[in-house]
């Protein structure tokens, strides 16, 4: 319990302490920021700085740091480490110079902000990466959801059409569209920051039940080895998996959402740096939950294992009543299927604002808006139909997300660090974290089974991937460093 109370302290104390020499070292100011400037009443609205929070906890996290965060108990309380230092070192950075950056630059996507400090040709291929990596989220977050209310209502002797994955999906996919279209405060605005609340609430429900129903979060001192069932490594591969909980790229294409809502800059530690810290002390809680609450056996995390293996939300559900009853039953509910659902129809939102900077496309009127909406959410229901239907594997659009998803963060880092450089600002702030992330990154993309460890050799290959990895950082370190002495 000590060590879980430890790291939940150093996030708080993060937020207080480092992410105050984030923002001086970006110095916010009172210049006029683009909900003011440009507020045109559909993508450009001041909202209060409280909604801005919870919001973007809402738009960020979804059901990420609880996903990510389980599935990285499996690693042992080790994971600990990487969702604190993770998240007050790499992602509340990542997630702080994602929002500025874009609200720096009118609010744009960050794909454009990318090619502001990275040059044309990675603004290109960060348009392409992020809008793909945007559509495979928005897609994921329609088919489980749906899948999961066929389920439950199944289990209550529902029939008929709402017994149906399909009906299911096409309601879901409908409300993306509506959401996607309309101005950010009508929905998104208005009833996300209840979800929000419920979001928090679960992770406080499930803190305080696990001690009162007697569960013992083991210490992260006496368990400092890897507990995983299947003997996966800890790097790269619990980097990777725990995305939300310590750093994630996805937070980067939703940050310019609330970048375009901002009152004052002076708002964004508040609600980029500290929804982040937010994220890694739920992360936290259900790690610790995932830690404590299953059986283990020789030293390894075989109960989680197994629960895990019955889907992700039947964990998230058995938690829930384990450590808060018929009051966890609820909150499960409504976790399990409206936080993936409001990360959903953002990330679309996401996708048709990328497009619209990338073609120069202006969304306040409503015929400009519906010429991108109806294709982005089309490739979404191809996508999910294809999987719903069975002609397109659920797990071919999920495949290469957790890779691509830190590689995005990686070059966000890049970039912030790039931007402090032009402003002869301490760079290290972002240089230190990207260079890990591209460390992290190439190692697993040489060894995992769903990227070059397709290939016999490379599976697996540490002796193989570990220097690859290594070199691949010290390779983008060099180039950075050779680009700031250009700056000189």
């Amino acid at each position: 319990m000590f060590s879980f109370i430890l790291c939940l302290a150093l996030i708080v104390c993060g937020y207080f302490t480092y992410a105050k020499v984030v923002d001086n070292a970006f110095a916010p100011d009172d210049r006029e920021t683009p909900a003011v400037a440009i507020n045109d009443g559909v993508d450009f609205v001041v909202l209060p700085q409280w909604k801005l929070f919870l919001v973007q906890l809402l738009n960020i996290a979804g059901l990420g740091p609880i996903f990510g965060a389980m599935q990285g108990a499996l690693w042992g309380p080790v994971v600990f480490l990487w969702i604190t230092f993770g998240t007050i070192f790499a992602g509340g950075v990542h997630d702080y110079f994602a929002g500025m950056l874009s609200e720096r630059n009118n609010g744009a996507s960050i794909s454009e902000v990318t090619g502001t400090y990275l040059g044309g040709t990675m603004k290109n291929v960060m348009r392409v990466f992020s809008v793909i990596l945007l559509v495979m989220v928005g897609t994921v977050f329609a088919v489980g959801p749906a899948g999961l209310l066929v389920k439950l209502l199944t289990e209550k002797g529902v029939s008929g059409p709402f017994a149906s994955t399909t009906v299911w999906l096409a309601i879901i996919l409908c409300y993306y569209f509506i959401a996607t279209f309309i101005s950010i405060d009508a929905i998104i605005g208005k009833i996300y920051p209840i979800f929000g609340f419920c979001l928090i609430g679960m992770a406080v429900g499930v803190a305080i039940g696990l001690p009162i129903h007697g569960y013992a979060i083991p210490e992260l001192f006496a368990n400092f080895r890897n507990m995983h069932p299947a003997g996966t490594p800890i790097w790269s591969f619990m980097f990777i998996t725990v995305a939300c909980g310590a750093i994630s790229g996805f937070h980067a294409t939703q940050s310019p959402l609330m970048a375009r809502c901002l009152k004052s800059e002076r708002q964004g530690r508040f609600v980029f740096y500290g929804a982040m810290a937010a994220e890694g002390c739920i992360a936290m809680v259900w790690a610790a939950a995932g830690c404590a609450i299953y059986e283990k056996t020789g030293g390894l995390s075989t109960g989680l294992q197994e629960i895990l293996a019955g889907g992700q939300s039947v964990a998230i559900y058995d938690v829930c009543v384990k450590t808060m009853g018929s009051v966890g039953v609820i909150l499960a509910m409504l976790g399990v299927i409206a936080c993936p659902i409001t990360s959903g129809d953002t990330a679309f939102r996401s996708a048709r604002l990328t497009l619209a900077d990338w073609m120069k496309l202006d969304q306040e009127t409503w015929q400009n808006r519906l010429k991108l909406c109806v294709p982005v959410l089309g490739v979404g229901a191809f996508l999910g139909f294809g999987n719903t239907l069975g002609f397109l594997s659920y797990q071919v659009i999920w495949r290469y997300f957790s890779w691509s998803n830190q590689t995005l963060a990686m070059i966000v880092l890049w970039a912030g660090a790039s931007y402090l450089a032009m402003e002869k600002k301490n760079y290290w702030i972002g240089a230190v974290p990207a260079t890990f992330m591209s460390a992290v990154t190439a190692t697993y993309f040489v060894m995992a089974p769903e990227c070059l460890g397709l290939i016999p050799f490379f599976k697996n290959n540490y002796a193989v991937a570990y220097p690859v990895g290594i070199i691949f950082a010290v390779c983008m370190l060099v180039l950075f460093k050779s680009k700031v002495k250009k700056m000189a």
